[in-house]
């Protein structure tokens, strides 16, 4: 008996998951999220990409400029999960500071909430 849980616990540990995929689900600050790619010292600090840019709009929905969808937001990481954005991720700076992946790595595009 023994043997046979000692078998099960170990080959449990062996399948695993991905860090992030092991947390709880939840959501990010509600507002608009304004995304830029970073300026220059001899110019703006940022410069405005309209066409990345969404609002969370309740507990999982976002809405952007091509639509909207749901999102799910795991530990640091939130991806849009459905909608015209399906697949687009991004890692969770800070709070309401949002950076988007590509190919798994941050990218340069930085998403930050807008005051209301």
């Amino acid at each position: 008996m023994t043997r046979l849980f000692l078998t099960c616990a170990i080959a449990a540990a062996a399948i695993g998951t991905p860090a992030h995929a092991q947390k709880q689900p939840d959501t990010i600050e509600r507002g608009t999220y304004v995304c830029e790619l970073p300026g220059n010292a001899a110019g703006s600090a940022g410069i405005a990409q309209p066409d990345e840019s969404f609002s969370i709009e309740s507990a999982s929905r976002y809405v952007s400029a091509q639509g909207s969808g749901i999102y799910l937001r795991r530990g640091d990481r939130m991806t849009m999960t459905s909608g015209p954005r399906n697949g687009d991720s991004y890692v969770i700076v800070s709070r309401g500071f949002l950076r988007k992946l590509v190919d798994g790595a941050p990218s340069r595009l930085r998403c930050v909430r807008r005051a209301r």
